[in-house]
Parts: C-alpha cells; structure tokens; sequence
C-alpha cells in the first residue's frame, strides 16, 4: 500500500491551532508570571484560525486524510461561531478566573483543545475522527470544570460529568461499532451509500442507531439523557458553565448533521421517530423543571434542555413519508436556532459573570433583586435576553422559534407544532420572573457593579446583536440556508 501526502490546505485552521497551543504552553512554562500573556495568545489563537478558516473558505466540499476530514460551507459557518463563542467566553471570564486564583496557562490550554476537539468533530467525515474531537473535548471540559481545585462542589460536578460523559462515549462507540459490523465502513459517506444499496443487516444497523442517538442525546443534554446537566451547570464555575453551555452546542449540532444526516440520511424515518420522542420530553420537563429552580444557573440549564428538544424539533422535520423536499428547510432552521442559543447563552451567563465578585458568584434569583436600581443597563441587558429566550416578538429568540415551529408545520406535524407552543407559554414564567425581580423588587446587595470597560462593551453588543438580529433574523438565515444547500 502506497503512502499518499494528504491535502493539509482544507485542514489549514486546525493545524493553526495546534501550532499555537505548542506556542501557548511553552510561553507558559517559561514566563510564569505573566498570566495576561496566555490570554492574549489564546485569543489571538482564535483570530488567527478564523482568518485561516476564511481565508480557505471555497464554497466546495473538499475530503482529505483519507476521506476521514470533510471541509464545507457548514463546517466553515460553525467553526467561525465556535471560535467567536469561545473569544466571548474568555473576553466575560477573565476577571471572575482573576479573582479565584483559577487563571493559568493550564486553563488557556484546555479551552484551546476545547476548540480543537469541536473543530474535528465539525469537520468529521470518519467515526474515528469524529470521536477523536469528541474525547478531545469531552476530557478537556472534565478537567475544566474541576479547575477550581478548593472548591467540592466543582469536583463533584467534574466526577458525575466524567462517569456519565465516560457511558456516553461508550455507548456512541458501540452504536459505531455495531454500524461498522453492518456496514463494512467506517467512513459517513460509505455508510450511506452502503444503506442505499441495502447492504448490511437491517437489525444490527437498528441497534447501532439506537446507540448513535443515545451518545447524540446526551452530548445535546437532552431528555432522558440530561441527568448530568442542572448538576454541571451549577456546580462548576460559572466561566466554565458558560464555556459547556455555549460553544460545544455548536459542536453537537455539527457532529449530528455528520451523523444522522450525511452518514445515516437513509434511516431518517427511524432517527426521526426517536429524536421526536427525545424532543417532546425534553421540552416538557425543561420548561417545567425550570420553575421550580430558585438557583439561576440550574434554571438556565433545564432552560437549555428545553432549547435542544427546539432544536430536535427541527431535525425531526426534514424527511416527510419519503419526501426529501423539507430537509433544506428543517435543517437551516435548526442551525438557525442553535445561533440564537448560544448567542442568548452567553448574553445571560455574562451578565452573572459581570454581577460576581471575590467571594462572591451571582447564581440566584436573590442576586438579581432590584438589578435596575444598582444599574439599569445591566437589568436592560439581561431583560432582553430573557426576553429572546421566552421567545417574545422581537428578539432573535422568537425568530429562532418561529422558524422551527414553521418547518414543523410544513412536514404535517401540527398536533407538535401546538405542543410547543404551549409549552412555550409555560416556559415564559420563569424567564419572565427573572425580569419581574430585576425591575419591581429592592435590591438586596448593595456593592458597587465593577467591570473592565471591555467586558461592559462586548456585554453590550451581545445583548444589543439579540435586539437587531431579531428585528433583520435574514441574513443569517440566507447563511444557514447556503451552508446547507452547499454542503449535503
């Protein structure tokens, strides 16, 4: 067998980042004192790998490394909103991992291999590659959340985080391993094409399904597959929760479209079945756990459950008896709808950032009472976003919404189209509570809000992006659109 050089140029932006992480740990080790010179090199990290991703953005889809790495349009998109997320997320955490004596290069590093790990997930096209950015990831994001070492409630989070995030892993490795036995393949696009042509073992392939889509569910958080989530979110940092809550989403979509859609596009009537039972509890016990949750960062989590069986909704809509001609629709829209949350995600999370202090986290509803009286920008803020989130005209939360309630329409699942709804109206309480407590109720913390005028104006313009884009949500929508259209 004859060794061939792969195309390194598709690939550009991850070999970017993989050079920097050398350049970032080693200036660590040799200038330990100067924590800021870390941060600033990851952030440029960041820069640099959306230049290179731009810069070797074609519109094609090029494979390379042995057909294991597809580059698109949709790769390109998502890897652009990951490398932003993951700027913002340091951008708001650099003063709270400051105060807590958490700022190390040890920190920059894992979220640098973070953003590795959802890169090769989003650009998979093998189940080797796929669950390489999925490990990579995955163990990054153990150690993170367990970084606050003096703290047993973030070790405890790290320890369930680690032992349900090992069974994750080990059921989507053995769903892989069950398709490979049916199919002969490894690689997504064989495996399609073996379905296709009705190879393989139809009950095995069921099997391994079944497996894929419980490894899915439990990296989108989704019912019955959430137990690890309200748990994770409260009990790690809150810059750590934030990093989880945002970016990987990003990621999980990536690597569902990798799976379901261009690996398994043949079984779609079967992963439908199973996402619509996946999405319909997800949105009834995330709306109506959250009310119940006095701690804000538990409730943001049931919040984001419910999100993700949204999100489901839109994916379920995409084949419809055999008919393919609403899948552009259905899978824009939930790529649409993924952007809105992550970008609500980390307006709310900035805001308890912004509100935390030495000694101090910002986690309850009790620390939000009279926010506009200590300061009325802040409260302006984070009522907008719960705003978007409860899906109120017109912020972009409610566009997000609105498109996927369409594509669910469209495909003839009215009855689900209503459930949401519904379901939604339910959900508004506890989004609007938060602004109830902000507005009408006195403040119980008097300390002075202290923020890097950086932070202040990126917290701005994130809540200020969730006004306008709710008010012109199209050319966002035409970028998901042509992401699609270019890339399946």
């Amino acid at each position: 067998m004859n060794f061939v050089i792969p195309d390194f140029y598709p690939a550009a932006a991850e070999l970017f980042v993989v050079a920097m992480s050398f350049v970032v740990l080693m200036t660590g080790t040799f200038l330990q004192k100067s924590r800021s010179l870390s941060y600033y090199l990851t952030q440029l990290t960041l820069l640099g790998a959306a230049f290179v991703t731009v810069y070797t953005m074609d519109g094609q889809v090029t494979l390379t490394f042995s057909d294991m790495y597809v580059d698109d349009l949709m790769g390109d998109f998502l890897k652009l909103m990951v490398y932003l997320s993951v700027a913002v997320v340091l951008l708001y955490s650099r003063s709270y991992i400051g105060d807590r004596k958490m700022e190390s290069t040890e920190y920059y590093m894992l979220v640098i291999y973070a953003t590795l790990g959802m890169m090769v997930m989003i650009a998979a096209n093998h189940f080797l590659t796929l669950y390489l950015g999925l490990e990579l990831l995955s163990l990054s994001l153990y150690a993170l959340v367990a970084t606050q070492r003096d703290s047993a409630r973030a070790t405890e989070a790290a320890m369930k985080y680690f032992v349900l995030g090992a069974l994750a892993s080990g059921l989507l490795l053995y769903g892989m391993s069950m398709l490979y036995g049916a199919t002969g393949s490894l690689e997504l696009s064989r495996i399609a094409q073996a379905i296709y042509h009705q190879g393989g073992d139809k009950t095995v392939l069921m099997f391994g399904l079944v497996f894929i889509v419980a490894g899915l569910a439990f990296k989108l958080g989704v019912v019955p597959f959430h137990m690890w989530v309200p748990d994770v979110y409260q009990g790690a940092p809150t810059s750590v929760t934030l990093l989880i809550a945002s970016a990987p989403k990003l990621a999980a979509f990536g690597m569902a479209m990798r799976l379901l859609v261009n690996g398994l596009f043949e079984l779609a009537d079967q992963w439908q079945s199973m996402l619509m039972f996946l999405a319909v509890l997800s949105i009834a016990l995330g709306n109506i756990a959250a009310i119940a949750q006095p701690n804000l960062k538990r409730m943001l989590g049931y919040s984001g459950i419910s999100h993700m069986g949204f999100m489901l909704l839109a994916l379920v809509s995409g084949v419809v008896d055999g008919d393919r001609h609403f899948a552009l629709n259905a899978y824009s829209s939930a790529m649409f709808y993924v952007f809105s949350y992550v970008l609500m995600t980390l307006a709310a999370f900035g805001v308890l950032l912004v509100l935390s202090r030495a000694g101090f986290d910002c986690e309850t509803l009790d620390d939000l009472k009279g926010l506009n009286k200590r300061s009325s920008w802040f409260a302006g803020m984070m009522g907008i976003v719960m705003f978007s989130m409860a899906g109120i005209p017109f912020f972009i939360g409610f566009y997000a919404k609105f498109s996927v309630l369409l594509a669910v329409v469209a495909s003839g699942y009215k009855w689900l189209a209503v459930f949401a709804v519904v379901m939604s109206l339910i959900g508004a309480f506890y989004y609007l509570r938060v602004v109830k407590v902000m507005f009408f109720d006195e403040p119980q913390d008097s300390a002075p809000i202290a923020t890097p005028a950086t932070m202040r104006v990126a917290l701005s313009l994130n809540a200020l992006a969730i006004a306008a884009l709710g008010l012109l949500p199209g050319w966002i929508m035409w970028i998901c659109d042509q992401s699609m259209l270019q890339s399946f």
